[in-house]
C-alpha cells in the first residue's frame, strides 16, 4: 500500500477497547472504558450514533446486517437487532426497559472476545470458557472449557479457533470436542487470532511481539496446523490482528501498526500438507521469514485493537481517538498498474502470433516458389527429350 490520508475521530471520553468494520454497511463500531457503544461512518469519518452507558468497560464487539452484540466486565453480552427502513441498521438508544432477549447471555467472568456467524453467536471470557449461543433459541448450546483466561475467538464453517494463555485450540461446533491443540503458539499468551475467509490460513499475535501464519488442514478426525511464517514487527505485545487478502495488519502495545502483504511469500513457501504438525517449538528458533512491509507509527500509547475493510484500516487505543487510514489512492494506483501490465503482455502475445503467422506465411511462399523451379525444370527437361524424339523421327 502506497499514499494515504487520515482521518482522526474524536467522541470516546477514554481508552478504546474495541473496534469492529462491518465491510458492507461501511460501518465502523468502538468501545472502551467510557462504557458507550459508538457508530461512525466509514468513509465519511462522522459520528452516527452512541448507545446508553452499559455498566462496564466493553471489550468486544460483532456485529452483522441483522445484529450487533457488545460484552464487557460485567460478563454480560448486549444485543441491538436490525430495525427495518434503519439506513444504518441498528438504533444504539432503545428504552431502557426494552427487554432484548440478551438478558440471559452470561458468563461468569469478563467477556474478551466475540464473534458471529449464521446460526450461532461465540463468546469468550476469563472464566476459562468459549460459549457458544443459538442465534433462534438464544439459548447456550455448548460450553468449551479452557485451561487458562481466553483471549480470542474466531469460528469457521464447523471450527472454533481460540486462545487461551500460550496455546491455541480448535474444536468441533457441532459436538463440542476439542480437534487439536498448539502449544506454547507464542513466549506468554497469545493474545489475537485472524483468519483468511477461505479458513487456510490462521495468524497469532502474541505477548512476545512476534506474528505467525499457519497452514490449516482437516480430516475426518483433526485439525493440522503448520506454521509457515513469522514477523516480528512490534516491540510489545500483539494485542489485535485483523485480515483481508492479501493484507494483514496488526496493533501493538508499542503504539505501531504493521502491514504485512502474504502474496509473494505464499508463492516463495513451499506447503505441503504431509508436513502438518501441532506445536511450534521445533520453529521457535529459526529466523524471521520477511518483514513487515509497512509500519505506521508516532502514536505514542498502546493500540488496543485494529479493523481492516475495502481500501481502509481502522484503529483505537489508549488516547481515545479513532483513526482511519485511507488507501484508495493507492489501491487505485495500483489497478492501474495492473492493468497496464495485463494491456502489454496483451500487446506483446499480439505481436507473437502475428510473427508466427507471418513466418508461416513466409515458409509457404519459399515451398512454393521451390515448387515452381522443380516444375519449370521437368517441364524444360520433358520438352527437351520431346524435341530429341521429333528430330530422330524426321532423320528417319
Amino acid at each position: 500500500m502506497g499514499r494515504y490520508t487520515m482521518d482522526t475521530l474524536y467522541g470516546h471520553r477514554e481508552a478504546i477497547r474495541t473496534v469492529f468494520v462491518l465491510v458492507s454497511k461501511k460501518l465502523v463500531f468502538t468501545s472502551g472504558y467510557d462504557q458507550v457503544v459508538r457508530m461512525w461512518d466509514m468513509e465519511e469519518g462522522f459520528s452516527i450514533a452512541s448507545s446508553r452507558p452499559l455498566g462496564c468497560t466493553i471489550r468486544a464487539i460483532a456485529a452483522d446486517t441483522n445484529l450487533l452484540i457488545a460484552g464487557g466486565t460485567n460478563g454480560l453480552i448486549h444485543g441491538w437487532e436490525v430495525v427495518d427502513g434503519n439506513p444504518h441498521l441498528f438504533d444504539l438508544r432503545p428504552p431502557q426497559n426494552q427487554e432484548t432477549g440478551f438478558q440471559n447471555f452470561r458468563h461468569e467472568g469478563p467477556i474478551t472476545c466475540l464473534a458471529l456467524d449464521f446460526t450461532m453467536i461465540y463468546s469468550g471470557s476469563w472464566d476459562m470458557t468459549v460459549r457458544v449461543w443459538g442465534r433462534s433459541c438464544l439459548k447456550c448450546l455448548k460450553v468449551l472449557v479452557h485451561n487458562d483466561w481466553v483471549w480470542s475467538v474466531v469460528p469457521h464453517d464447523t471450527t472454533i479457533w481460540s486462545t487461551a494463555g500460550s496455546g491455541v485450540y480448535i474444536w468441533d461446533t457441532n459436538h463440542g470436542t476439542q480437534l487439536g491443540v498448539i502449544n506454547s503458539a507464542h513466549f506468554g499468551n497469545t493474545y489475537s487470532l485472524a483468519r483468511s475467509h477461505t479458513g487456510k490460513l490462521l495468524f497469532t499475535g502474541g505477548e512476545d511481539g512476534s506474528i505467525h501464519m499457519f497452514e490449516v488442514t482437516r480430516n475426518v478426525i483433526k485439525c493440522n496446523a503448520r506454521r509457515i511464517a513469522s514477523w516480528s514487527p512490534h516491540t510489545g505485545p500483539v494485542y489485535s490482528l485483523a485480515f483481508e487478502f492479501p493484507w494483514l495488519v496488526s496493533a501493538s502495545s508499542d503504539g505501531k501498526i504493521s502491514l504485512i502483504d502474504v502474496r509473494k511469500l505464499l508463492k516463495k513457501t513451499g506447503r505441503s500438507s504431509k508436513d502438518n504438525t501441532f506445536g511450534a517449538k521445533h520453529l521457535k528458533n529459526q529466523k524471521n521469514v520477511e518483514p513487515p512491509q509497512r509500519m505506521l507509527h508516532g502514536f505514542g500509547s498502546n493500540l488496543f485493537s485494529v479493523g481492516i475493510g475495502a481500501d481502509r484500516i481502522v484503529c483505537g487505543g489508549e488516547d481515545g481517538v479513532v483513526r482511519i487510514w485511507n488507501f484508495s489512492q493507492a489501491l487505485e494506483k495500483e489497478e492501474r498498474a495492473r492493468n497496464l501490465k495485463g494491456i502489454r503482455l496483451e500487446n506483446r502475445m499480439r505481436r507473437n502470433k502475428i510473427q508466427v503467422e507471418m513466418g508461416g506465411k513466409g515458409s509457404q511462399g519459399e515451398q512454393c516458389s521451390v515448387a515452381a523451379k522443380k516444375n519449370q525444370i521437368n517441364s524444360n527437361r520433358s520438352g527437351w527429350h520431346n524435341k530429341r524424339r521429333v528430330s530422330w523421327k524426321v532423320k528417319a
